[in-house]
């Protein structure tokens, strides 16, 4: 890898290619990662590693990875417990020239099967608990032609034949020889809230040459700055993952402290030694901290950043977190992307700014901002004619970007029907395009409830009734919406909700379930139809849900 001289950051090109990123400024001083626990793949050596560190656990990793039977023009897969090391394993398989696909471990083994089928992997990467599992449900999940490696040794209860990954390490490394940047190099996955989800498959052109151009604007107080400790709590397996690494060695922090587990005492434990000053997690992720906000408000008084993407976010926990920092002006990014595309929209939000909408039926939080300049176009058209609609019209959501996917592996007929000409891309998204040029994002169109956006309903009741820790409401044809609500103490007073929803429109009585029992994807986005189908016992929806 050569040591040219050590640097206090990444001061060169960071390579566009996730299989040589980290070997490339594997000189650098910063950033130091810490993890809350071992990674998985090299679980003996510890939670503190610099990058050089991880460009060598890369090149290593490789020629384990090598040793199983991965060559050039091959495919991974890979599907293990939710941490930092998927992106290495990811990393691994590309400096050979393979594509990897980064797989959630919360899909079921029915699931993971249909996703192999279209992966078609030479080799796979797995907890023992994912081919545990499989054994159990009597899922073959690849194939005679695909070598099966576990990531540990588990109870011995996983399918024969599996390789060790233990055993593989030590093997020789071979020599760097990712792909062209225009050709596939990476492969993740949509959420799947409503089904099997999509492989899409990104180049370092497209995911990199592109997409990165967030992550080096500078945005005031969003921005990474030398002296930062970065936290993040984000699902590795999503795309999210590879431009994030992207930044931490584009423009190195201090420290990047690494949340694999987002269970509040696991959270406590590490943030109380590394008190972050820019976090990232999902939104359901700051939903479930909010009790640490009471518990333990000191974790966060030195954030003077906080962002989420993926999901909806909602006003009560954005201002709940602004209010805890102990910075003058701390500030809040919401992205609103999609895998396929990438970020297309940033809202920014203040204090002042949440203080000003409080108790309002139109949830600042809805308003995703702005396109991001110099990377996305939007526009809002009308769905059966496509033609573009007044402005605080409704419509389909669409976006062009030259960060766009490459494709659906095995699905390319559903990649093709949401492409509506002159590169703009159908994101299944209802939005609003404002009056004063942001974007309101109504709901998804398969989640559509006629008449109110059930996003909208959600943060106001979420808002009013401080004592919720989630909200879904969802649209059942035949009935009105129905909300489905997770309650400290397991029950809600009727008095309160008869006063929370006087003036909002006819609801259903809420119907009350735990927390844990919200069916979830990988990203910890709720899953509603499964949830609409488990409560109701119904798939009719008010959507058509072509464009998922």
């Amino acid at each position: 890898m050569g040591n040219p001289g050590k640097r206090q950051g990444a001061k060169g090109k960071v390579p566009r290619n996730i299989g040589v990123m980290f070997e490339g400024v594997a000189d650098a001083e910063r950033p130091v990662f810490h993890l809350d626990r071992p990674f998985d793949i090299a679980p003996k050596d510890g939670t503190r590693h610099t990058v050089g560190d991880l460009a060598r656990l890369v090149a290593e990793t490789s020629g384990a990875l090598y040793e199983a039977g991965l060559r050039k023009g091959d495919r991974l897969g890979i599907v293990k417990d939710n941490h930092f090391d998927v992106v290495l394993l990811a990393a691994a398989a590309a400096r050979i020239g393979a594509l990897p696909a980064m797989i959630s471990a919360t899909n079921s083994p029915e699931v993971l099967r249909a996703i192999f089928e279209r992966l078609e992997p030479r080799v796979l990467v797995a907890s023992s608990s994912v081919l545990a599992a499989a054994v159990r449900d009597g899922v073959e999940l690849a194939g005679s032609g695909t070598a099966v490696v576990a990531v540990d040794r588990g109870d011995g209860d996983g399918p024969a034949g599996v390789l060790q990954l233990e055993d593989l390490r030590g093997a020789p490394v071979p020599a760097a020889d990712p792909v062209g940047d225009d050709e596939p190099m990476i492969c993740t996955h949509t959420s799947g809230t409503t089904g099997v989800p999509k492989l899409v498959a990104h180049s370092a052109n497209t995911l990199l040459g592109v997409l990165t151009k967030l992550e080096t604007l500078p945005l005031p107080g969003l921005s990474i700055r030398p002296g930062d400790v970065v936290g993040s709590c984000i699902a590795f397996v999503h795309g999210r993952s590879i431009t994030w690494t992207f930044a931490q060695l584009a423009r190195p922090p201090a420290k990047v402290v690494v949340l694999a587990d987002p269970d509040p005492a696991t959270v406590v434990a590490t943030l109380s030694e590394h008190r972050p000053t820019t976090l990232e997690a999902c939104p359901n992720i700051f939903q479930l901290w909010e009790g640490l906000l009471r518990s333990n408000p000191g974790l966060f008084t030195q954030t003077r950043a906080f962002i989420n993407t993926f999901d909806a976010i909602h006003p009560r926990t954005v201002r709940a977190f602004l209010e805890a920092s102990g910075r003058r002006s701390p500030v809040w990014g919401q992205v609103w992307g999609q895998t396929e595309v990438g970020p297309v929209c940033m809202g920014v939000y203040t204090r002042r700014k949440l203080r000003r909408s409080r108790w309002s039926q139109d949830p600042v939080t809805s308003n995703v901002g702005r396109p991001i300049p110099f990377v996305t176009q939007v526009r809002v058209v009308d769905p059966q004619t496509r033609r573009k609609v007044r402005r605080g019209q409704e419509g389909i959501v669409l976006v062009r970007t030259k960060g766009r996917c490459l494709d659906y592996l095995g699905e390319t007929d559903r990649h093709r029907e949401k492409d509506w000409g002159q590169g703009w891309w159908n994101t299944g998204d209802i939005g609003v395009h404002g009056r004063t040029g942001g974007f309101r994002i109504v709901d998804r169109e398969v989640d559509l409830i006629p008449g109110v956006s059930g996003i909208a309903l959600e943060s106001v009741l979420l808002e009013r009734l401080e004592e919720t820790s989630e909200v879904i409401v969802l649209g059942v044809p035949g009935r009105r919406p129905v909300p489905v609500l997770s309650v400290d103490g397991g029950e809600l007073d009727p008095e309160r909700w008869r006063k929370a929803t006087a003036d909002l429109p006819d609801l259903e009585d809420p119907v009350l379930i735990g927390w844990d029992e919200f069916p979830r994807t990988g990203t910890w986005k709720v899953r509603r139809p499964v949830l609409r189908e488990r409560l109701f016992g119904t798939k009719e929806t008010y959507g058509t849900g072509r464009w998922t």
